[in-house]
């Protein structure tokens, strides 16, 4: 079988598989929320705390460590001997997976009532595990500032605005007027002008690329990247580096990534799978991919799906849902660069992945999280085949950018990974081992939905931040 069907026939297996369910399941709810109130509330309490049967929200499990294997076990095998009832004869996998996901949910915000988190104000410092910083305010007044760019060592810079607007820092100082004749953009639900990047070598070059929901006919949209360059205040020399047929642009707001990654004369991107989730399966659409072309828009010769029949050819990775952050991490011993992204989950399922050539990541075959109203999107979190994530937030934390820290103003955060989030407002902290996160601290929460986390020239962290839109930074205290 080519590689094109075979992908086809694992989505046809996986809606075979969600249409099922047994003749008792057929008359319970799909909805999480009922499921618990029908089955587990008279013993283990409305709120989970407990009551005939052992409180759920402690971190205290029987007879496991309380994983999500143990629990999806438990309700479907039961524990008879403390009372217990088995549900596997009344549940299907997928009211079992979705229970899982609830009650995850349940324990980690019920331990999070009695956590603190820093919420710095202006010019307050926050000391951290190894490190203590201010929250230092850049540029004011920006509305939705979804990216943001480094030009020089002397204080210019570009960010997006979600509307469409590409804003100009000169000197450290915010100019008043957006750069004229920009691409028009679909600005509507998470739609806009959203990336932004300079060329590696923009000092001789002048290129400055964009990633932006591009409009189409009837109100469609799909992620599009072009470049040009930026003179006398104006968009200038522009060049196409990748849009999809028209054909495949979708109606919708929602989910279209993404991030733009520089590597040796190569561009990444991604786009999301644009609320169409079973789109990120079919290697013939853009949505829910992982994207690589030459920095110039050219196909790379060594892309995975290139001789696929029918198949994209910029595709690098795909079964993706919505990645907004994309980064790369330097090798130890000086190897090929890694690719890493975040990526949105539905209702919990939010996920860290390393990022392979021609992988599927599952979305929506496999997924730690369930759909918004509680009722499951599949049975299954792990199949052969599909690559699994470094690590996934239940409940979401709404991951959007990231970035790994390599300078030193900060030397006791060289090497980790930083992660921001718009949900929980918080930005994260991460320490890798190899290719595993031994370890997360959240350095601050609820002062802002954090769009974009990047490194400027100074050598500091920078931040995207709406509510009210700003770029703060961070600056190292002694």
């Amino acid at each position: 079988m080519n590689p094109l069907r075979r992908f086809f026939s694992w989505v046809a297996v996986s809606l075979t598989a969600a249409a099922f369910v047994s003749p008792a399941s057929a008359q319970l709810s799909k909805d999480a929320v009922k499921l618990y109130a029908e089955l587990c509330a008279s013993c283990h309490g409305a709120n989970q705390e407990g009551g005939t049967g052992t409180s759920l929200v402690d971190g205290i499990w029987n007879r496991g460590k309380g994983d999500d294997a143990h629990i999806a076990r438990m309700i479907t095998e039961g524990l008879p001997e403390l009372g217990m009832p088995a549900f596997g004869a009344t549940l299907d996998a997928g009211r079992v997976r979705a229970l899982t996901v609830f009650l995850r949910e349940k324990e980690i915000r019920a331990k999070e009532k009695g956590t603190s988190y820093a919420k710095p104000k202006r010019d307050e410092v926050v000391k951290s595990e190894l490190q203590a910083f201010r929250v230092e305010t850049v540029v004011e007044g920006l509305d939705v500032p979804w990216s943001i760019t480094f030009l020089s060592k002397g204080g210019g810079a570009l960010i997006t605005e979600r509307k469409g607007d590409l804003r100009v820092v000169r000197e450290g100082k915010l100019l008043p007027e957006p750069v004229r004749d920009t691409p028009k953009v679909f600005a509507q639900g998470q739609g806009g002008l959203l990336a932004v990047a300079v060329h590696p070598d923009y000092a001789s070059n002048g290129w400055v690329y964009l990633a932006f929901s591009d409009p189409g006919a009837d109100g469609t949209a799909m992620t599009a990247v072009v470049r040009g360059r930026i003179r006398d205040g104006a968009w200038v020399d522009e060049q196409e580096i990748y849009r999809a047929p028209r054909a495949l642009y979708r109606k919708g707001g929602n989910h279209f990534g993404t991030h733009l990654v520089f590597d040796r004369g190569y561009l990444y991107f991604s786009i999301g799978e644009r609320g169409a989730q079973d789109n990120a399966q079919d290697l013939t659409r853009p949505n829910g991919k992982i994207h690589r072309v030459h920095d110039d828009g050219r196909v790379p010769a060594d892309n995975p799906f290139l001789k696929t029949p029918g198949a994209l050819p910029t595709i690098w990775s795909f079964g993706h849902r919505n990645p907004q952050g994309v980064a790369l991490r330097a090798a130890a011993g000086g190897g090929d660069p890694e690719l890493w992204a975040t990526e949105h989950g539905p209702r919990g399922g939010d996920e860290l992945n390393l990022i392979r050539s021609g992988a599927n990541f599952g979305w929506p075959l496999v997924t730690f999280g369930m759909n918004y109203n509680g009722t499951p999107v599949s049975a299954d979190s792990s199949r052969p085949g599909l690559e699994a994530p470094v690590l996934h937030w239940t409940p979401s934390i709404a991951v959007s950018a990231i970035t790994f820290y390599e300078g030193t103003r900060y030397p006791e955060w060289r090497g980790n990974l930083f992660v921001g989030s718009l949900a929980q407002q918080e930005l994260r902290r991460l320490v890798l081992k190899g290719d595993d996160v031994v370890s997360q601290e959240v350095l601050f929460r609820g002062i802002g939905r954090i769009r974009d986390v990047t490194v400027g020239p100074d050598g500091l962290l920078y931040l995207c931040m709406e509510g009210p839109g700003r770029v703060v930074r961070l600056v190292p205290v002694e």
